[in-house]
């Protein structure tokens, strides 16, 4: 992911997430709206320390 492209990612997560985390579904429409892939996303959200919740596939 080019630095770009981890900036506005990292300003969505950080505007949109809680002191919950940021719900699955959350962050998979962020990654569709900025054309990025689902895997990119949760790692950056590893880094961040934010955590998802709500996980679709019951993961989370």
């Amino acid at each position: 992911m080019d630095e770009s492209m981890k900036k506005k990612l990292t300003e969505r997560i950080l505007a949109e997430a809680t002191e919950e985390g940021l719900s699955c579904p959350q962050a998979l429409a962020i990654a569709a709206e900025l054309a990025c892939d689902p895997a990119h996303m949760g790692r950056l959200c590893d880094e961040l320390k934010v955590k998802l919740y709500g996980c679709q596939l019951g993961c989370f």
